[in-house]
C-alpha cells in the first residue's frame, strides 16, 4: 500500500533523513522507533506530503504521492506528535471541521462522532471548549480525527502520549483491531514494550539512518536480545542508561 524510497531531508547543512526506505502492506503494523532527533517525526511529515523530501519518492497504491497530494490525504489518517487544535471549538466541532474538510456525508459524518466521542469517554464534554481540555482528552481528540474517515492508512506519532493507563490500554489493541481489518499502520512510538506487542515489524532508526529493520523476533534473535528494549539498547545507545542514571542521582549531591 505504501512505499518508501530513499527519503532524505537536509534542513540548511543539516542531514534528519538519509536514505529511508521501507514498504507497508494493508494489514500490517509497522513499528518506527528511534531516540529524539534522529528522524522518525520529519520521516512522519514526508510520508503525509507536509513536508517535501530533499531526495526521495513516497508511493501510495501505485502512485506517487506528489502527482496529486490532495487526493492522497483523503485515504490517510494521521495522529500527529504535537495537538495542534483550536482550543475556542469543542470536541465536537472540530470533528465536524475534520469531516468538512474531509467532504464526507453529514449524516454518516455526525453517526462517527456520537459513536468516537462516546467511545472516548468525551461525550459529557462534546461541547465544552478544547482550552479546557486535558492533555488525553486532546489526544482522545487527535485520534477520533485520524479514525474518523476510515482511511486505509493511518499513521500514529507518539499516540500515547498524555493518555492514561485505561486509555493508552484501547489504543493499543485498537491498533490491533485497525491492522485486522485490513488497514496499513504506520506506528512511531518511544514506547518499546508497546511497540514489541502490535508492530508486525519494526524499522529503528538513528542519526536520520536506518540501522535496523525486520521482525521483532528476528532482530532479537539475532543480536542475541531478549527484548526489543535491549536490541534498542544495543543498536542506538552510545552509553550506559543505568551508569548515566548513577550519575543524574550522584549530580544533585554536588556541592552539598
Amino acid at each position: 500500500m505504501l512505499e518508501v524510497r530513499g527519503l532524505t531531508k537536509w534542513y540548511g547543512g543539516l542531514k534528519a533523513v538519509s536514505d529511508v526506505s521501507f514498504t507497508l502492506q494493508a494489514g500490517e503494523v509497522l513499528g518506527y522507533v528511534g531516540p529524539n532527533g534522529s528522524g522518525k517525526t520529519t520521516t512522519v511529515n514526508m510520508v503525509t506530503g507536509l513536508v517535501s523530501p530533499t531526495r526521495g519518492e513516497v508511493w501510495f497504491q501505485g502512485t506517487r504521492i506528489d502527482a496529486d497530494l490532495v487526493e492522497y490525504r483523503r485515504h490517510v489518517g494521521c495522529v500527529p506528535e504535537e495537538p495542534h487544535l483550536y482550543p475556542y471549538l469543542s470536541g465536537r466541532e472540530h470533528l465536524e471541521l475534520v469531516a468538512g474538510l474531509r467532504q464526507m456525508d453529514d449524516r454518516v459524518a455526525a453517526r462517527r462522532i456520537d459513536a468516537l466521542l462516546d467511545l472516548f469517554g468525551l461525550d459529557v464534554y462534546r461541547d465544552t471548549s478544547m482550552s479546557s481540555y486535558s492533555k488525553g482528552m486532546r489526544q482522545k481528540v487527535l485520534i477520533a480525527a485520524a479514525l474518523l474517515p476510515d482511511p486505509p492508512l493511518i499513521i500514529f506519532d507518539e499516540p500515547l502520549s498524555g493518555l492514561d493507563a485505561t486509555s493508552a490500554l484501547v489504543v493499543r489493541h485498537l491498533v490491533s483491531q485497525l491492522a485486522a481489518q485490513g488497514k496499513a499502520v504506520l506506528y512511531s512510538s518511544h514506547a518499546l514494550d508497546t511497540v514489541e506487542k502490535i508492530c508486525s515489524r519494526v524499522l529503528v532508526l538513528h542519526q536520520g539512518h536506518v540501522v535496523a529493520h525486520d521482525e521483532v523476533g528476528r532482530l532479537r534473535e539475532r543480536l542475541q536480545e531478549a527484548s526489543l528494549e535491549a536490541v534498542f539498547r544495543q543498536l542506538v545507545c552510545d552509553v550506559d542508561p543505568a551508569d548515566t542514571a548513577r550519575d543524574l542521582a550522584a549530580a544533585m549531591s554536588l556541592g552539598g
